[in-house]
């Protein structure tokens, strides 16, 4: 069965089209396919939600509220079947799914909701009237590391702001994509409203974030894809809101619980095979304290076994793919040869020998902590995506603020600290979008989004819902609210 593009409310046709192969990253198995889209896909996409534009802005909230809560239903119903499928599709542990990868979601559009609820969509400002208007037609282009969350922040923001949607997923995990698809229509999207086109960068991606009838293209990715993204949709200054890469830190202060610190940083870092942007991957720690920390990090990660992701106590599945198994293993030969120092993984820990070898199909990583790691190295910048993390060293606060500030990236970060105040004043000075203090992650109803090279825009909550939304000025109408 190949799954078909949503296009005008319609499935299309698959006879004779091209399609390409969805791949379980567990043990190299073909899990289903899907069409494989091309410009005119594309075409024919725009052109349906530039149709039913009109009518959608035209709804009132309350309607479209009412539709979004029963897309959010029908998730919820089928929360089992997206969390099997996102497991077989990308590799993430069932368990793990269940909770973060649908649970996420939901979250999210309850946030969402109450975003678009509590909008007020005209204002008096000096003499003028201030009106929120929808965006219009939306390219959302999105990843597989968190493919139905990333989704539903772009799709249902978009849909409640008035907006429609040509939604491309990722090749690699498109399948939660289809249930979604079948979810919208049940819960009555109209059709044209959200069109789904299934396919690759080249194929679909460029086309769509070129396309000079979208008005926004929102995309979550590589800084590299971000980048030409952007510059495809300045040739008809198309507004883009990018979610890119991250490189964050998490600043262990002197007076950090060592044993619970260790514990929650390994834990952001190795969570979803350490397929997180805003993964905290650098832990920077006191150089008095170096040795002690380094003991309780790899204690912490002797924990992160990896195993078959459909078993329910599994916490460390496959990497999404073969190829970013590759890119992930080529950082790490990078890593050793700048002289990283291997302290759990990689044969760096003794006890390695009591864990067992990942398997020789599929695109498994075992989890990998490197100490001594310099600004001068490749890893302390390169962003790995994957189950690695870097150890440095500091010698003052001021110190931990300037390696943590170095970097191209600024999207997350994290600061541990027995004193709250202690850690919030450190917080304030580390230029990122969003920072944790004591392990706290991440809150879908506060804005998400990066500083640098991590990107333009916020998504989730208030922020997120405004993304899709223009202002317009009614100059001398102040007086007709």
């Amino acid at each position: 069965m190949i799954a078909r593009h949503l296009i005008d409310g319609r499935w299309s046709p698959s006879e004779g089209r091209p399609s390409l192969a969805v791949i379980n990253p567990a043990d190299d198995t073909e899990v289903g396919r899907v069409l494989l889209g091309d410009a005119a896909d594309v075409d024919l996409a725009v052109a349906a939600a530039s149709r039913a534009l009109p009518a959608w802005r035209s709804t009132p909230m309350t309607e479209r509220i009412a539709i979004v809560e029963r897309v959010s239903d029908g998730i919820a119903a089928q929360r089992e079947r997206l969390a099997r499928t996102l497991t077989r599709e990308m590799g993430s542990p069932i368990a793990f799914a269940r909770a973060a990868q649908v649970g996420v979601a939901l979250a999210d559009i309850a946030e969402l909701i109450a975003a678009a609820r509590a909008h007020v969509d005209r204002s008096a400002v000096s003499r003028s009237l201030v009106v929120s208007e929808p965006a219009g037609v939306v390219a959302a282009i999105t990843p597989w590391n968190f493919p139905l969350h990333q989704i539903v922040l772009k799709v249902v923001a978009a849909m409640l702001a008035g907006c429609t949607v040509v939604l491309k997923p990722s090749e690699v995990a498109p399948l939660n994509a289809v249930i979604l698809g079948e979810i919208f229509s049940e819960a009555g999207v109209p059709d044209g409203v959200i069109n789904i086109v299934f396919g690759d960068g080249p194929g679909v991606g460029a086309p769509l974030a070129a396309h000079p009838d979208v008005d926004l293209v929102t995309f979550t990715g590589s800084r590299d894809v971000g980048a030409r993204i952007a510059e495809a949709a300045a040739a008809t200054i198309t507004k883009v809101a990018l979610e890119l890469g991250g490189k964050s830190a998490a600043i262990m202060l002197d007076d950090a619980p060592i044993a619970d610190a260790a514990a929650g940083v390994v834990r952001s870092c190795f969570a979803n095979t350490g397929q997180t942007c805003a993964a905290l991957t650098r832990v920077l720690v006191p150089r008095a304290q170096q040795a002690e920390w380094e003991r309780a990090l790899v204690e912490a990660g002797r924990s992160w076994i990896p195993g078959d992701p459909e078993d329910e106590n599994t916490v460390l599945g496959p990497l999404a793919s073969s190829l970013q198994r590759d890119r992930v293993r080529a950082h790490l030969a990078h890593a050793v040869a700048d002289g990283a120092v291997p302290l759990l993984g990689l044969a760096g820990d003794p006890a390695d020998s009591a864990v067992p070898a990942v398997p020789a199909v599929g695109a498994w990583q075992e989890p990998v902590i490197l100490g001594g790691v310099t600004p001068e190295m490749r890893v302390f910048r390169d962003e790995v995506f994957g189950p690695v993390l870097t150890v440095s060293v500091y010698d003052t606060d001021a110190e931990a603020i300037e390696l943590a500030n170095d970097s191209d990236y600024g999207l997350s970060g994290g600061v541990w600290s027995a004193d709250t105040d202690r850690a919030i004043a450190v917080a304030l000075q580390v230029r990122t979008g969003t920072i944790g203090i004591n392990g706290e992650g991440l809150d879908v109803g506060a804005p998400f989004g990066g500083v640098k090279q991590s990107g333009i825009g916020r998504e989730c909550g208030v922020l997120g819902f405004e993304e899709f939304l223009e202002t317009k000025s009614v100059m001398g109408a102040s007086g007709t609210l």
